[in-house]
């Protein structure tokens, strides 16, 4: 396993993936206007699947590039990476607010750094990279607002939180399991976890939904949308940076996402301009720069 190197092409894939990410939550919205939520989850992977086992058999369908097989490995991330946590997310969005659940997912950049300090060459934690999470941190709590730890009501919320952070745990745990897998091809390492995610999500829409509905034209198109870019495309390039520049420099994506997802609501929603974003966007911005000092100052020292 090679040492994490980030490049500029690591720097726009990441960008690329807060960017999808963050209007995923714009598509999901409409989505559901259609359809029920757990056949949303089932139509969205089943179309990624199919879309990327396509592209995946026509370029060769190779997978373990070595004698070395991981399939173990393989099952991990293709559970915790999409099946386990839609659902524990379907499940726990209906007894707690959407900003903990933001919260929750801002917090896999920090489950991710002990992992792959101890278990991902080149990745140790230092008390630099640290303080740079935790800025970037209070910046999404900032960004979401006290209205996060808010209890919502119900007798289940302690529940509902406790899958949200084991959905983040999922995320984290596959992340680096992804990165010390032995020598695999991208597409591959995109198709072969979709299809096992495929496989547990779809029979659990029938068991929790019963048989697909029949939604409108409008609803199968955002459905594809969802399918194709923050589902298949995300997902490869999730790969390709994990992969490539490692778990760590992947997480800063947790940060961006509700980023993100702000400014489209107020770009393409109309919805007002809050002060505590732009402190948010600073505390970010300054969390990413000094987490990743080294990788910015290798960039713009060429």
């Amino acid at each position: 396993m090679q040492t994490p190197e980030i490049t500029p092409k690591s720097w726009a894939m990441v960008l690329a993936l807060g960017l999808v990410w963050g209007a995923t939550f714009m598509f999901i919205d409409i989505a559901l206007e259609g359809i029920t939520p757990y056949w949303l989850a089932a139509g969205r992977i089943g179309f990624a699947t199919v879309l990327t086992v396509a592209v995946w058999l026509w370029m060769g369908g190779r997978l373990f590039l070595t004698e070395e097989r991981a399939w173990g490995a393989m099952l991990n991330v293709g559970l915790l990476s999409t099946a386990v946590p839609f659902m524990l997310l379907s499940w726990g969005l209906q007894y707690v607010t959407s900003g903990f659940a933001g919260v929750s997912m801002a917090t896999v950049a920090l489950m991710v750094l002990p992992l792959a300090h101890f278990l991902v060459p080149g990745e140790q934690m230092t008390l630099r990279r640290l303080i740079g999470f935790l800025i970037g941190f209070v910046g999404v709590a900032v960004l979401i607002g006290p209205e996060a730890l808010a209890p919502s009501g119900s007798a289940l919320e302690p529940f509902g939180r406790l899958a949200c952070v084991a959905a983040a745990s999922c995320y984290a745990i596959s992340s680096v399991t992804m990165r010390r897998m032995p020598a695999v091809d991208p597409i591959g390492l995109s198709a072969v976890p979709l299809i096992i995610g495929s496989a547990l999500v779809i029979p659990v829409a029938f068991v929790m939904e019963g048989p697909p509905p029949l939604p409108d034209r409008d609803t199968l198109i955002v459905v594809a949308v969802l399918g194709l870019l923050p589902t298949a495309g995300a997902n490869l390039l999730r790969v390709l940076v994990i992969r490539s520049a490692g778990p760590v420099f992947m997480s800063l994506t947790n940060y961006q996402v509700p980023l993100w997802s702000v400014f489209l609501g107020v770009l393409v929603l109309g919805e007002p301009l809050r002060a505590s974003l732009l402190v948010a966007l600073v505390l970010i911005l300054a969390g990413v720069f000094l987490s990743q000092w080294g990788a910015l100052k290798r960039l713009f020292g060429r």
